[in-house]
């Protein structure tokens, strides 16, 4: 699943072509996507000026005159920029094109993504009113995750994980940030102490810095706003390397489930 890297990669690679410019036409070849998309997006959308492209945890928010498109990349989905006399493959769901002759395209096999309208009228989408702080606005700290994690039993990955904590920090990223901080995943959120949360803060917001400069992790179906895969995934300490050496003190990686998540860890770098 695309994660806030990939997403915000993604949202570089398309925000210098889309903003300025204006939609002449959209095309929806398949509505049943996660949700259905609005049946008045052609009409609502054709004409406007694009005025900005932003992220929200993992969404993308095309902010135009009159509204913003909320899109989410889902399981498999993918944005990429292309001529706009391109035929369309089986997958190529949603086509935005532009007053220039390119067009936005979103690819999604799987059709667990998203394309929704909100109306500059409407309240905060419901979508993205429950979500936490991103990770690198300056509310998020090891303070804010000591305070919010007193009491708590569940898992800290699960903890970390949570949008309602900080969001962004998917699978891949939990597993990384929390082995460059030495903090085993299963341990009760409510049992690391103040000094850990702070470096774990650090080390969330590091895996998640160099991997937006990698251009994301390129897994299995990822490709960014320009086509090409993210190259993240040959900097990985532990995330998919269970039963191999740890690449820090050479013992063997475990790799337990947590919240039906693989989780990969080392159990003498990280206690």
């Amino acid at each position: 699943m695309p994660e806030l890297p990939e997403v915000e990669t993604t949202r570089r690679g398309i925000a210098p072509h889309l903003e300025g410019r204006k939609v002449a036409a959209v095309t929806v070849r398949q509505p049943k996507l996660r949700w259905p998309v609005p049946d008045h997006l052609a009409q609502t959308l054709s004409g406007q000026q694009i005025r900005r492209v932003a992220r929200r945890a993992k969404y993308l928010l095309i902010e135009c005159e009159t509204g913003t498109l909320i899109i989410h990349l889902g399981m498999s989905g993918s944005l990429r920029l292309i001529d706009g006399a391109l035929p369309a493959a089986k997958h190529d769901h949603v086509d935005i094109q532009l007053d220039n002759g390119c067009a936005l395209r979103l690819t999604d096999p799987r059709r667990f993504g998203s394309v929704l309208w909100q109306s500059e009228e409407d309240e905060e989408h419901p979508l993205l009113q429950q979500l936490g702080p991103e990770p690198f606005d300056t509310i998020f700290n090891g303070e804010r995750l000591y305070q919010m994690s007193r009491g708590k039993r569940q898992a800290v990955k699960l903890f970390i994980m949570d949008n309602r904590t900080v969001v962004g920090v998917g699978n891949i990223y939990a597993n990384e940030a929390l082995f460059q901080a030495g903090i085993d995943p299963r341990r009760a959120a409510g049992r690391i102490s103040q000094a850990r949360y702070h470096l774990l803060a650090e080390k969330i917001q590091q895996v998640l810095r160099r991997a937006i400069e990698q251009g994301g992790t390129t897994l299995k179906d990822f490709v960014g706003g320009d086509g090409k895969p993210g190259y993240f995934q040959q900097q990985l300490h532990v995330y998919g390397r269970g039963g191999e050496e740890c690449d820090q003190c050479g013992s063997m990686l475990q790799q337990v489930v947590l919240g039906q998540r693989a989780t990969v860890f080392c159990p003498e770098c990280q206690r």
